[in-house]
């Protein structure tokens, strides 16, 4: 009962945050999705030129700040750990998000998206469901990243430096020479942010509550094919919540035609969250929860956001990634290399006798 209360706060909170900071300035339907925002992070650093998607997104950087003080003050969970598959979960990063940004969003997103009234993300969570799927039956048959172990303290500490150090040149815009180090779009999606602040201390908040309660897109659809239902409690409450505060903030917009960010290829909508979720399910967890944890010195997390940021550099400088317009026409190719990646690697990483 106590995780159940947990589950539903949690996705309460991301629910009613994420609709709120799309009413204080983010993109409508994208107020909080962790691929989106690595990509955006992505570009700011340069690694890609979508001068539209450029801005290091404070959302981000709190929900690992909300990991390390929720593990910290709260649970007592921190604890560095590294060691496991580090080839496989950066390769699974990569695809992951190539995967995302075929269908233009994260897990969570996709649940924002209903929230909002955006039906086309029927497709992606119907995908989303199917790749959780494939993986659950691999783990079913053996597979496994293998055993972790522990880091020292000093080093599970590293990541929560370099995220305080990007977050001071944020705030400070960081310049060299006559030129910004960090790029910052001045249209589109990327200009589109609500106040540094608020944003960072939001995202805390919910890093706080998913850490506490160990929340999981992944987890929570994989949980019902072991007949356990109660973490995808979670799942409706950040439908529930986001619906309830987008009608009150009068930003609800049922339908499944010209929704903001989001296209209407419902097969391809599909295929992308399916290669997403398979790799979120061979990777054990969610960017959102990766992100997270993070935060409580996980460093084989922080191997698999390098590979989401690698995967958005990717995806926009060889035109993988989707635009309200639909997909591009190389993104097939991308998904079908993902997809024989990751059946690949379900296939034959078990673990040995």
């Amino acid at each position: 009962m106590n995780k159940l209360k947990y589950y539903v706060i949690s996705g309460g909170v991301l629910g009613v945050f994420g609709a709120l900071l799309v009413y204080l300035g983010n993109p409508a339907n994208m107020g909080i999705c962790a691929a989106c925002f690595l990509r955006d992070t992505t570009g700011a650093f340069g690694f890609h030129n979508a001068q539209t998607l450029q801005y290091i997104r404070p959302e981000i950087l709190g929900l690992i700040f909300g990991g390390f003080l929720a593990s910290v003050f709260w649970t007592r969970e921190f604890l560095p750990t590294t060691g496991s598959s580090p080839f496989v979960r950066f390769f699974l990063g990569i695809f992951a998000m190539i995967g995302c940004l075929v269908f233009l969003g994260c897990p969570w997103r996709a649940f924002l998206r209903l929230g909002g009234g955006d039906m086309s993300a029927l497709a992606g969570v119907a995908g989303l469901i199917a790749g959780v799927f494939a993986g659950f039956s691999f783990k079913k048959l053996g597979y496994t990243l293998g055993d972790t172990q522990k880091a020292t303290k000093a080093i599970g500490l590293m990541p929560l430096f370099i995220a305080v150090a990007i977050f001071l040149a944020l705030i400070f815009e960081l310049k060299l020479g006559e030129n910004n180090a960090i790029f910052s779009s001045s249209k589109g999606p990327g200009s589109m942010h609500a106040n540094v602040w608020v944003s960072l201390g939001i995202a805390m908040i919910v890093g706080i509550f998913m850490q506490k309660s160990k929340f999981c897109s992944t987890g929570a659809i994989g949980s019902m094919f072991r007949g356990e239902f109660s973490m995808f409690s979670g799942v409706i409450s950040i439908i529930v919540f986001a619906t309830i505060t987008n009608l009150a903030l009068n930003q609800y917009k049922f339908g499944f035609e010209m929704q903001p960010i989001a296209h209407n290829q419902w097969v391809w909508n599909f295929l992308g969250m399916a290669l997403a979720g398979l790799c979120f399910s061979l990777s054990e967890g969610c960017p959102g929860k990766h992100l997270v944890q993070i935060g409580t010195g996980n460093l084989n997390s922080v191997i698999f956001v390098m590979g989401m940021m690698a995967g958005a550099a990717l995806a926009h400088n060889f035109m993988l990634a989707s635009s309200p317009k639909g997909i591009t026409q190389f993104a097939p190719y991308a998904l079908a290399i993902g997809f024989c990646f990751a059946i690949y690697v379900g296939v034959f990483n078990k673990k040995q006798a």
